[in-house]
């Protein structure tokens, strides 16, 4: 007989693990040390292009926020992504040069349009997200959604980059970075979200938009993996 989970913590933990993007190919094939440094380098290439707006979306949401510690917390995420020792983007340009790609191939991607059609999807949803959303809905879908997952993909990424392709430390501080800081910031996003859920149709909200969110980010990484790996054009 099938058991009923009507906890709504586990719900939401449920609709991350649905879609985690550490279940994606192009993840398991990081993984399992079977990717090239171009391959990467395409990787970085669009991640930064993602990465590079979070603060911004974090930006807006503070803006719209009336909850004292809701804007506490926006506020210190906003401050280690941009401005803590160094800006996390230099971070993924480090790792990008380790790689072997310009910084200016990275940073200016749209103007050299190489950009795919599908980070830029992901980014315009991330923006209408923050922008339209109420603020507990925008932790669902951004916090929840996405930056909780950054732990267990990057967990599973390090060790392969120390052992096989030899990245050092400060090649690979981006990484170390984000599974220490968003294991933090996920664990908040799942406070807030509980908090203002108060109610069975405020909590399906939460768990749809957390699903959707997901979907998101498993869409976007199709797109480097047709990119890189299979080589595909959209």
């Amino acid at each position: 007989m099938a058991v009923m989970v009507n906890d709504f913590r586990t719900q939401l933990e449920q609709a991350v693990a649905g879609r985690h993007s550490q279940q994606h190919p192009f993840s398991k094939l990081w993984m399992e040390g079977k990717l090239t440094k171009e391959q990467f380098r395409e990787w970085v290439r669009q991640h930064y292009h993602y990465v590079g707006h979070f603060s911004e979306w974090l930006g807006t949401m503070f803006g719209d926020c009336t909850d004292q510690e809701v804007r506490d917390f926006l506020l210190q995420n906003m401050w280690e992504e941009e401005l803590a020792a160094t800006r996390h983007t230099e971070l993924l340009l480090r790792f990008g040069e380790a790689c072997g790609i310009d910084p200016d191939d990275v940073v200016n991607a749209e103007d050299k349009g190489t950009i795919l059609p599908s980070t830029e999807a992901f980014g315009s949803w991330c923006r209408l997200v923050a922008n339209k959303y109420p603020t507990w809905e925008a932790a669902a879908a951004l916090i929840v959604g996405l930056e909780s997952q950054t732990p267990a993909i990057y967990q599973n990424q390090v060790p392969v980059m120390e052992e096989k392709y030899g990245f050092d430390e400060d090649a690979l501080e981006f990484f170390y970075i984000h599974i220490a800081a968003d294991v933090v910031h996920g664990e908040r996003g799942y406070q807030i979200v509980e908090r203002y859920a108060d109610t069975p149709q405020r909590q399906a909200r939460a768990i749809q938009l957390v699903e959707r969110a997901a979907q998101h980010r498993w869409l976007y990484m199709d797109g480097i993996y047709r990119k890189a790996v299979l080589n595909q054009p959209f």
